[in-house]
């Protein structure tokens, strides 16, 4: 972009101070005038108040540095704010444009930016609008939509840059106001005042939900992540045939661990529940309804177990309908023991990177469908190919189009298991087609989800960091006091 820039003329030349000029001749450049400065020479100052009593003359002062446009230059475009100064013969509507205006010096003052006025004092001249890569797109738009001048007066290459660029800006904004929206506590003291005991709350707040607030609050956090993993581990152990005969008091082993490991999710999930200050946001975060996940289909097990207790206390032989429900039951009470699993997205409260992958996640969602969308085409279309030329074999597993979509999506995500394959030429070069498609697939969206990754974790590490040290200095200097009073002391009961 600044390569095209210089092909035209410079600014400097199209600009120009007064200081730099001798002569009324260097004044005028065509329809655009040069600035001028109040420190000038004598001759100047006779230019200067020559142009102010020449009518066809416009002079405006932006941002503290004046310009001289000519009526006709600026009349030229009579939707912009300057053209319509020009145009309009109604005093009242010229000052509704302007910010101040100058009797004395028959000057409209503007306060805007006079940095990018300069490329609009420039557009005036030669119709077109320049954009330097220095400048800010945000503000140069918000600049240019104030001058009432649009875009389009750009170069294509310029403007479509430009707009790249514009674009990408947006969308750093708002990524980074999401993570700095995922990044915000909501722990603060202004939270809690006014409220129900609000000193209380607060502490239990800081003690489950901020882990560098104390000693007994880390400790609690380590604990929480201990009794996740302790309970994927039941959950797992609990098929394992040699361990359901290991009882106590009538109850398997890993029953009594799950017991306890909901008992203390319960408690945490309360604990939070009765000390935060916005009980709606509370309810609508993601990792307080991934907590309300990991207990819930404990007690709805329960309720189910109890349901079908009764159920099968009430029923007779000859009763098929009761025992289809009955059945029905236990497949739906095997679908909520299975949820269980939900708790191990708990340690996403205290692990960086799962946070990280979640957000990275929503805000890659775009990339990741039109990925999913890639994979559903290739089986569908390969799985179709490989029918077509496979079918008309004796003993082939290609027996329909739809036998073959596990072989395409295998054969896309290239892990080949090898259980079904093609035995025409035909039907292996559709196969390597196959395997070609899904490593160029496989390989389009991990640039850029590695990027946003790496890119949110470290923000959320570095946001981590400052944390622990902010708490680390505060215990530091408390311990600093405390070691200064216990010398004191010391000294004291010496003497």
């Amino acid at each position: 972009m600044k390569d095209i820039c210089a092909r035209g003329k410079p600014i400097s030349a199209r600009v120009r101070f007064v200081e730099h000029a001798h002569s009324l001749a260097d004044l005028y450049k065509g329809n655009l005038y040069a600035t001028f400065t109040e420190q000038s020479s004598k001759p100047i100052r006779n230019a200067i108040n020559l142009s102010k009593r020449n009518p066809f003359i416009l002079n405006l002062n932006v941002g503290g540095k004046k310009f001289q446009i000519d009526y006709l230059a600026a009349a030229k475009y009579p939707v912009t704010r300057i053209g319509r100064i020009a145009t309009s013969a109604d005093p009242v509507k010229r000052l509704d444009l302007c910010d101040d205006y100058s009797v004395q010096r028959n000057e409209y003052f503007f306060d805007r930016d006079p940095t990018v006025f300069c490329y609009i004092f420039n557009f005036y001249r030669n119709g077109i609008l320049w954009i330097m890569d220095e400048l800010c797109p945000l503000n140069y738009v918000e600049e240019i939509e104030y001058w009432g001048i649009h875009l389009n007066y750009t170069q294509n290459c310029c403007r479509t840059l430009f707009q790249e660029h514009q674009d990408e800006l947006k969308e750093n904004i708002k990524i980074q106001k999401e993570l700095q929206a995922e990044l915000e506590r909501h722990d603060h003291e202004k939270h809690f005042e006014g409220k129900w005991l609000g000193d209380l709350r607060k502490k239990i707040w800081d003690f489950v939900e901020n882990p560098y607030s104390s000693i007994p609050a880390k400790i609690l956090a380590i604990l929480s992540s201990f009794f996740v993993l302790i309970s994927i581990v039941t959950m797992c152990l609990s098929t394992v045939e040699e361990l359901k005969h290991l009882n106590l008091y009538g109850v398997s082993y890993m029953e009594h661990v799950e017991i306890a490991c909901v008992i203390f999710f319960t408690t945490e999930y309360i604990m939070r529940l009765l000390s935060t200050s916005d009980i709606r946001r509370f309810l609508k975060t993601v990792l307080n309804i991934v907590d309300l996940i990991a207990i819930l289909p404990f007690y709805i097990q329960i309720i189910f177990e109890r349901f079908s207790e009764e159920s099968y206390m009430q029923l007779h032989p000859d009763d098929i309908e009761r025992m289809e429900r009955v059945g029905q039951l236990g497949k739906v009470l095997k679908i909520i023991r299975l949820m269980r699993i939900f708790r191990i997205l708990k340690l996403a409260r205290h692990s960086i990177g799962l946070r990280a992958f979640g957000f990275t996640i929503r805000q890659c969602y775009q990339q990741v469908c039109c990925l999913f969308l890639f994979i559903a085409m290739g089986v569908f279309t390969f799985s179709a190919l490989m029918h077509s030329v496979e079918h008309d074999i004796p003993g082939t597993n290609f027996t329909s189009i739809p036998d073959a979509w596990w072989w395409a999506a295998v054969s896309i995500s290239t892990v080949g298991y090898g259980d079904t394959i093609p035995d025409t030429i035909l039907g292996r070069i559709v196969a390597f087609l196959c395997i070609s498609f899904g490593i160029i697939l496989n390989g389009m969206p991990i640039s850029i989800l590695y990027n946003r990754f790496s890119d949110f974790y470290a923000k959320l590490k570095a946001h981590e960091s400052t944390s622990v040290m902010k708490n680390t200095e505060i215990r530091f200097k408390e311990r600093i006091m405390e070691k200064i009073k216990t010398c004191c002391v010391t000294k004291q009961n010496t003497n």
